[in-house]
């Protein structure tokens, strides 16, 4: 396992906090309250771990298959169904949900191999990701993959608790399936919209690993 380079200001930011608390409590209150100095320490401590796991990368057999549409993020299925396109595209695409939870790897991953033909950040609100409007009105990067012919669109959705999103892509750039794309910082969603031909491999409740698990076969 390694630590997203995301991550680096966050921790050591946390790092600082976690020992100035500490410190100062074991300099004025560690006679009088040596229990609760004890909990001060195991609290902020879980807190430190918690920032530290939130950027992890663990190892893994990345799946790279030509036919395959791999997850962009870990999570869990919350929606797969038929919608209107709203961005970029004009006709009617299979959507499918994965929200993150703050437990999750956030690192984000390209679905497909191919060409980046569109890449555009929106601002927007920040209501919970789960919400039915949280993929047309609240913060998001929506970044559509062009492979051969054939097109789909990813949408990373900022949540109430993730207040960053991170894209590395830009139109024109090649890109490889399952190198990195992003990064969401602190609990959110990725829409993938997909061809109506497109062959889903995953139902609702399903917890896919990012850059593993393959969504749908086209």
């Amino acid at each position: 396992m390694t630590i997203h380079k995301e991550g680096y200001k966050s921790i050591a930011i946390s790092v600082i906090i976690f020992g100035i608390i500490n410190l100062c409590f074991f300099y004025f209150f560690s006679y009088a309250s040596p229990f609760l100095g004890w909990i001060v320490f195991g609290i902020t401590l879980f807190l430190l771990l918690f920032i530290i796991s939130f950027f992890r990368i663990p190892k893994r057999k990345l799946t790279n298959q030509d036919d395959a549409i791999v997850a962009p993020a870990d999570g869990k299925v919350v929606a797969i169904e038929e919608v209107q396109a709203d961005e970029y595209f004009t006709d009617r695409r299979i959507q499918v949900s994965i929200f993150m939870s703050p437990l999750n790897v956030h690192v984000n991953r390209n679905p497909v191999s191919g060409e980046v033909a569109y890449s555009q950040y929106h601002k927007g609100k920040y209501l919970v990701a789960w919400h039915p409007k949280s993929s047309t009105e609240n913060e998001r990067h929506t970044v559509v993959y062009r492979k051969d012919s054939k097109e789909l669109l990813v949408k990373q959705i900022a949540g109430a608790l993730a207040k960053r999103i991170i894209n590395y892509l830009q139109p024109g750039q090649p890109v490889k399936q399952t190198a990195e794309m992003g990064f969401i910082k602190f609990g959110s969603r990725v829409d993938l919209l997909l061809p109506l031909d497109a062959k889903v491999q995953v139902k609702i409740g399903d917890k896919p690993k990012g850059g593993v698990t393959v969504i749908a076969t086209w």
